[in-house]
């Protein structure tokens, strides 16, 4: 288990490594930052002081090895925009974030695998095909459609939910719905499929000859059996908890860290952009790390090196 647990964590500070790396270069290739900050009228003097102070005057290997430095010794840069540490900025959005996503991911969850379960137990049914045919509608349907489509009726035309904004927890509606469906619809997919496949099995077969009751068979045979593939896509949802309300934070003006991103990427706000996309890798590094844990303690038999190694 510990070299398990030591071969995991390596592996998790190169991808955040290669993450830091990739959003670095991208950022200073993207453009440069005094070009948002300032009018075209602005003298080059100014323009020239403010490259120097934020040090984008330098060859971008110098600025990369200096912020690679900086990283290890807890600096994560200033955000140009509010002249205060990044992280400062993204964490005060962060509470705005979670209180849509950790519902959300709820929800989706308990929605996902109920539906999914649903329509195995009574596959080729009509509720399997109602329940695949929505679940192929929320999977397909991009999110800021569906967010827009949501919002058009029960903002606009209906009028009984706020279409945007902060204020009351009514406002946190159409946002974790939108999210939701979405989430809902890939779980019952993937479970569905898991449990299909599972049931058609010989060993839930003999357990259904030998006159174990149907919950039983359901509970202790086929559902730890089709568990690996559900804890998967869960394992993606929770890596995806902070940056996955980027386009409906947008949408819905919910000030949140997707919101923070896609406005800190449009001003060139590089510090903001890579505390960002660092907290997204970590979230979705440590989440597999949890996945991967999960399995071991699911399936004995993906314990151990060999197994691995396999």
């Amino acid at each position: 288990m510990l070299q398990f647990v030591s071969t995991r964590f390596l592996r998790a500070l190169v991808t955040l490594f290669i993450i830091v790396t990739f959003a670095f270069i991208v950022l200073r290739l993207a453009g440069d930052p005094a070009e948002r900050f300032f009018d075209p009228a602005t003298p080059q003097e100014v323009v020239n002081a403010f490259r120097h102070e934020w040090g984008l005057d330098q060859p971008i290997w110098v600025q990369f090895y200096r912020y690679i430095i900086a990283v290890l010794h807890g600096d994560l840069g200033n955000s140009m925009r509010e002249n205060r540490p990044a992280m400062e900025t993204v964490l005060a959005r962060l509470p705005a974030t979670l209180w849509i996503m950790v519902p959300t991911l709820f929800l989706k969850t308990i929605i996902g695998v109920a539906a999914g379960m649903t329509a195995a137990l009574y596959r080729n049914s009509t509720f399997d095909r109602l329940i695949m045919s929505a679940s192929v509608f929320g999977f397909t349907v991009p999110a800021f459609v569906l967010a827009l489509v949501l919002a058009l009726i029960f903002a606009v035309q209906l009028r009984w939910l706020p279409s945007g904004g902060y204020a009351t927890p009514y406002h946190m509606i159409l946002p974790i719905a939108t999210l939701s469906i979405a989430g809902a619809a890939t779980v019952a997919r993937y479970t569905r499929s898991s449990m299909v496949e599972v049931l058609g099995r010989p060993f839930v077969r003999t357990a259904a000859a030998k006159g174990v009751r149907s919950r039983q068979v359901v509970t202790r045979h086929v559902l730890p059996n089709a568990a690996i593939p559900i804890v998967t896509v869960f394992g993606f949802m929770l890596g995806n908890v902070v940056g996955g309300a980027v386009v409906v934070e947008s949408v819905f003006s919910w000030p949140g860290i997707g919101r923070l991103l896609v406005s800190s990427v449009q001003s060139r706000d590089l510090a903001v952009v890579q505390v960002i996309l660092l907290l997204i890798g970590v979230m979705m590094v440590f989440s597999n790390l949890f996945i991967d844990l999960l399995y071991g303690l699911i399936d004995p038999r993906m314990r151990g090196g060999k197994t691995q190694a396999a």
